[in-house]
């Protein structure tokens, strides 16, 4: 079958997956293999409500790497897909779609606005599934999953109710995350922290006095404190005719209407006179206690803090360390309750901060404000400044199940790459809190609890359980239960993911074949969110480690080297780049500059090199059918061993350099240096099968009248070409299959043909060696005529210095060296004449001289090369000038400094070269 004669990448890929997928050659059981080694995956299930981006592509061609070449390596794969229900993110996308028709979702009710969102998630979600058969991936549709699949919410029930049955999982009133803008609790690990410019305000508070009555001195007051706060001497007690006042500073001030205490450090000096006393709280008239407590820092402030335990992570604790009371004067809806002076209810928070401010202006009790930039927290998915309120939710503990996650990591069990990822895992697991599982959402697994007018919990796993339960331990049967309204943290259900997705609680032969998966692939920013919980909880209820190893891949970069995000406006659409480059153009940019745990910056620069060498696969291969017809006719693959001829010089270096490198790539692969793999592909086919093999072969492939040695040389120029495929297919699998479907072969497909191994008896120094010396002498010999700017046209003769073996290499490839390097003649020498004139060069162990007299005219050429190397220097300074900018270094991609400082080097080489050559015109 002979392949056109341009490439055109979507027509090939269109081709293709739909034949893959028919035929099922991506489920486990096209390995009918009994004792087949097994390697499984289950996909970082994307959110229903996605779209592919960029990492996403990054993300998913990793997997299919490994996956398609342990499927041509003989192993029974397993690459599960499936997608999250993602309860914020999809209840936010129908909630927004409702809104442009006017509705609200409280105007349709749970159960409809429930049934909305699954009409949606059918028509809707099921963008990221086309969009991974677009990008090639072997994955097994029969299995896919979806969190929120009968199976799978099975399984979140179950865990549920045995997590509450051993304790670890409890309903409390404790200070959570709240959204205002979602109008549900979110998680620690849901607050991104911002730089926000605000205001630090110092506030007197009257000390002993049951009077709230403004000073009479108010200048005195705010004189006083400056007074007594200059240099580094500062107090934030003060002593005035008005009495004693003690000055917090807060960033918060419209908390302080519900502050029950003050707190400074014990170990502070300058306030243990303060232990045991009192003061009032301003606008408010409360007494507020003064309290000793470690956690308050010296250096913060004046040393005194206002403590507000129900508004403030580090406020709660130490209200139940002091028995304080805890007041809410901030409700869900972000504004001031009942609980506060009526004169502040019903304020918007940031409106009572202005009052509260105003009114401790005009007492004279607000001292002095200035201009702090400090991290507040917000919302991840609203982008709302987040509330901590003391709310009513359900919790999980969590120390108790992070405990055997680290200890699975530190002996071994499961391994990360890179390592130095670790540090992540092990800081969130050590200082790990309880974990806020409950959602006030409609969205998501229902909280599997149910509430009896006589205010009994029964947890169960469905309605049925719950009533039987209830009637039990003595409930009433015609009692009304009635579910919890809350859902769980989606988060909850994907940690189960690596085992309820293979039918967990049941003991389906899928788990108990594919469970420990063998890697999981993600990204850095959900170590903790993600794969910390799954650790957790596959030990605590499969018994063992749900991977074996985990691979965190950097995150994917603008071409400046910038995070990309819509706020920027830089986010790069991967179909678009799939469109214009190819994908298997992409798949390789992505694979070959995936270093682990390193961000990519994704230049276009890159993704034109990879489209380059799609064209340079298939122009390679059309070449080969086109001048191998002959010899395309074999029943199957054709054999290296042929008794037409024995092998040429460049047959047997080629055949142990194909050797060299299958080994090479294997243990990289093996390792998940996936950027190796590619990078070590991508020389050979391009550098030693393209640039040298079939140059070095075209005199014997191109002969009208063929001898058995031109037919051998084609029968293995097709059969390195076969096999050159398959060592590329796990990266670019659609210009592979393509391809190798024209050449002769065995089996159905490439995606099952086996991987090539490397043979130890292939492997010939001597080969190399020899081989590798004919390319360096016509390497050198271009590189002087390029140079020295001598026409192809204009034939060069060179002097070889050489002894031993060599000569007779350079005897037996006398005709390519010629041809290759265009040159009328090659003289063997003992020693060069060193002529004035004469380009000269070290080869290995040889050297070379060429003259050039006659062929250039000297003093132009010298003129010329003066002209080059001011031009470089100018390039050089601007790429030094750039690289001493700190800025630039610390800010940038690490791929773009160190593209730069190559380039820096690389100039530095050519400025000697050139001086080198200037001096060669000159020598006598």
């Amino acid at each position: 079958m002979e392949i056109p004669k341009t490439y055109e990448p979507k027509e090939v890929e269109q081709r293709w997956y739909p034949i893959w997928e028919e035929r099922g050659y991506f489920r486990p059981e096209s390995n009918t293999d009994p004792d087949a080694p097994v390697f499984s995956m289950a996909i970082p299930p994307p959110n229903v409500t996605g779209y592919l981006h960029m990492g996403h592509a990054l993300n998913h061609t990793l997997q299919d790497v490994l996956a398609r070449w342990r499927r041509m390596s003989g192993d029974r794969v397993l690459w599960l897909p499936g997608t999250d229900h993602a309860g914020i993110a999809t209840q936010m996308v129908v909630e927004r779609q409702l809104a442009r028709e006017g509705i609200r979702r409280q105007d349709l009710g749970r159960e409809a606005f429930v049934k909305r969102v699954w009409e949606w998630r059918e028509h809707s979600g099921g963008t990221i599934q086309k969009q991974m058969r677009v990008l090639g991936e072997s994955v097994d549709w029969q299995r896919e999953r979806f969190t929120f699949d009968e199976g799978l919410s099975s399984a979140v029930g179950e865990v549920f109710v045995r997590l509450y049955n051993e304790g670890l999982i409890y309903r409390g009133e404790y200070l959570i995350n709240w959204s205002p803008g979602l109008q549900t609790a979110i998680s620690d690990l849901e607050v991104e922290m911002k730089s926000v410019k605000g205001k630090l305000y110092h506030i007197a508070y009257p000390l002993d006095d049951d009077s709230t009555s403004p000073p009479q001195h108010v200048e005195s007051l705010a004189e006083a404190f400056a007074a007594v706060n200059q240099g580094d001497a500062k107090t934030g007690l003060l002593h005035t005719p008005d009495g004693d006042f003690v000055v917090v500073a807060t960033t918060r001030p419209e908390t302080m209407l519900g502050d029950t205490a003050v707190a400074f450090n014990p170990d502070d000096e300058r306030y243990a006179s303060l232990a045991g006393r009192s003061a009032r709280l301003p606008l408010v008239g409360r007494r507020l206690e003064l309290i000793g407590d470690a956690v308050v820092e010296k250096e913060f402030g004046t040393g005194l803090v206002k403590v507000t335990p129900a508004h403030d992570p580090n406020d709660f604790q130490m209200g139940r360390r002091h028995g304080l009371e805890f007041i809410s004067v901030i409700g869900k809806d972000a504004r001031i309750t009942d609980a506060a002076p009526e004169k502040y209810r019903g304020l918007d928070r940031y409106e009572a901060r202005k009052q509260v401010v105003a009114d401790l202006d005009a007492l004279g009790l607000l001292l002095s404000f200035e201009d702090y930039t400090h991290n507040v927290g917000h919302c991840q998915r609203s982008g709302v400044v987040v509330e901590p309120l003391i709310s009513t939710q359900w919790f999980m503990r969590m120390k108790t199940l992070a405990e055997p996650a680290v200890e699975a990591v530190r002996d071994g069990r499961t391994r990360f790459i890179p390592e130095n990822t670790t540090k992540v895992y092990f800081n969130w697991l050590e200082n790990i809190e309880d974990w806020c599982i409950s959602r006030q959402l409609w969205w998501g697994h229902r909280i599997p609890a149910w509430y009896a007018p006589d205010g009994t919990i029964v947890v169960a796993r469905n309605d049925s359980e719950a009533r039987k339960r209830f009637i039990e331990a003595g409930g009433d049967p015609a009692a009304d239960l009635r579910q919890d309204e809350d859902v769980l943290d989606t988060w909850f259900s994907s940690g189960l993911w690596p085992f309820s997705t293979l039918g967990w609680p049941e003991q389906t032969e899928d788990l108990k074949t594919y469970y420990p998966t063998s890697v999981m692939i993600t990204g850095p920013d959900i170590i903790f969110f993600w794969v910390a919980r799954m650790m957790m909880m596959g030990l605590k209820f499969m018994g063992d480690v749900p991977f074996r190893t985990v691979y965190i891949n950097g995150l994917v970069l603008d071409p400046e080297g910038q995070k990309m995000s819509k706020t920027r406006g830089n986010v790069i659409d991967p179909l678009q780049v799939f469109e214009k480059y190819g994908t298997d153009a992409a798949r390789y940019a992505l694979s070959s500059a995936a270093s682990p745990g390193m961000p990519i910056s994704l230049q276009e620069s890159k993704l034109e090199a990879a489209r380059n060498f799609a064209n340079k696969i298939w122009n390679a291969t059309r070449f080969v059918q086109l001048n191998c017809a002959s010899e395309m006719n074999a029943d199957g693959p054709l054999d290296w061993e042929t008794e037409l001829a024995p092998p040429e010089p460049a047959d047997r270096w080629i055949l142990s350099r194909f050797n060299r490198v299958a080994l090479e790539v294997s243990d990289a692969l093996a390792e998940f240096r996936l950027h190796e793999a590619a990078g070590l592909i991508y020389h050979f086919f391009w550098d030693d099968f393209c640039d040298w093999y079939i140059e070095l072969s075209k005199p014997f492939v191109s002969s009208k009248d063929p001898t058995p040695a031109d037919r051998a040389v084609k029968r293995r120029l097709i059969y390195m070409l076969e096999r050159s495929l398959r060592l590329l297919h796990p990266i670019m699998p659609f210009i592979t299959e393509e391809l190798w479907q024209s050449l002769p072969h065995r089996g159905e497909t490439i995606c099952l043909a086996r991987y090539p191994e490397a043979n130890a008896a292939q492997l010939d120094g001597r080969a190399e060696r020899e081989t590798g010396f004919v390319i360096e002498l016509v390497t050198k010999l271009r590189n002087i005529r390029s140079e020295f700017n001598i026409p192809p046209s204009t034939p060069l003769a060179v002097r070889v210095a050489v002894e031993g073996d060599i000569q007779d290499v350079i005897a037996s490839m006398d005709e390519q060296i010629r041809r290759l390097a265009r040159l009328d003649r090659i003289e063997i020498v003992d020693k060069l004449s060193h002529e004035r004139g004469a380009a000269r060069a070290v080869v290995g162990a040889a050297e070379i001289e060429v003259p050039l007299e006659g062929l250039i005219d000297f003093d132009k050429e010298r003129a010329r090369l003066e002209k080059e190397i001011g031009k470089l220097e100018a390039e050089l300074k601007g790429l030094e000038q750039k690289l001493s900018n700190p800025q630039f270094v610390e800010r940038a991609a690490p791929d773009v400094v160190a593209d730069s400082r190559a380039r820096a080097t690389e100039r530095r080489d050519q400025i000697t070269r050139l001086k080198a050559m200037i001096e060669s015109l000159e020598s006598a």
